[in-house]
């Protein structure tokens, strides 16, 4: 194991200034982190740990607005009695993710940062309209993806929270990886005052060449009649996915049909 200096930052301001620090790197959960380095993937030199900072943990809700701090873990959004009530839909999402070890350490702030193609939360944050706040600035989820593992974060750039206005209707499915639980398509399917108007958005992970991406097709369809029907007739390319080892390109097409009907049934239930 090569050598890697550890530091604990105690505030948000800390972190940032200890990110100047060599080839340093944010360490919350570590759930995609810490692999890396055990393969060579990643090789900091340091390690900057904000999974202590009490001012990015947390669920709030005020009126339809939600917010959630960046270190607050998957368990903590899947088991929040505000969020269950304002938003089921990401509360639901965030149970599925990994098994126990992993939803008690990994977080929402550290899922969006990496960005990983198959991840749960991008969709959500896309869906949803959630707008990405930071130590310097708030970055609508629509500009904050930009590709596999990249994101539009600048150097000393730390995600504190993520807020959205709470969907009148709102669901997640995903066709899973048996083994890691990574979604080989999942899609989050939201209808109500996510941007500011009464829209429908569908957001896909799993699937695409790019990463998460938003289902136009399907969301036109949708916000005509909001029902698992209208699915079939909205035809979902296969020439921007991913073929690999779990799925075809043409399998993934099929599956985001099958997600996005399940999804829409979900939230109509």
């Amino acid at each position: 194991m090569y050598s890697v200096n550890y530091h604990r930052a105690n505030s948000v301001a800390d972190a940032a200034k200890l990110l100047k620090t060599g080839d340093a790197k944010l360490l919350s959960g570590g759930m995609t982190l810490i692999p890396a380095m055990k393969t060579r993937l990643a090789a900091p030199s340091d390690l900057v740990d904000v999974s202590r900072i009490a001012a990015l943990k947390g669920v709030k809700v005020s009126g339809k607005t939600v917010t959630i701090g960046a270190a607050t873990t998957h368990f903590e959004v899947s088991t929040d009695a505000k969020l269950q009530k304002a938003c089921p839909a990401l509360a639901e999402l965030a149970s599925m993710i990994g098994d126990p070890a992993v939803r008690h350490r990994g977080t929402i702030g550290g899922s969006i940062a990496n960005n990983d193609p198959a991840a749960d939360y991008p969709a959500a944050m896309v869906a949803l309209g959630a707008t990405i706040v930071t130590n310097k600035r708030e970055i609508a989820a629509d500009k904050f993806f930009k590709g596999l593992f990249e994101t539009v974060l600048k150097d000393g750039e730390v995600v504190t929270s993520v807020s959205f206005t709470a969907p009148a209707k709102a669901a997640y499915q995903k066709f899973r990886n048996p083994a890691s639980r990574y979604a080989i398509v999942g899609v989050f399917v939201a209808k109500g005052k996510a941007t500011g108007k009464d829209d429908v958005r569908v957001a896909v992970t799993g699937a695409g060449d790019s990463g998460v991406f938003r289902a136009k097709t399907i969301e036109a369809a949708l916000a005509k009649s909001f029902d698992p029907a209208v699915v079939a007739g909205a035809k979902v390319s296969a020439d921007s996915l991913m073929t690999d080892m779990h799925a075809s390109a043409d399998y993934r097409a099929n599956l985001i049909s099958v997600m996005a009907k399940r999804a829409v049934a979900a939230a109509n239930g």
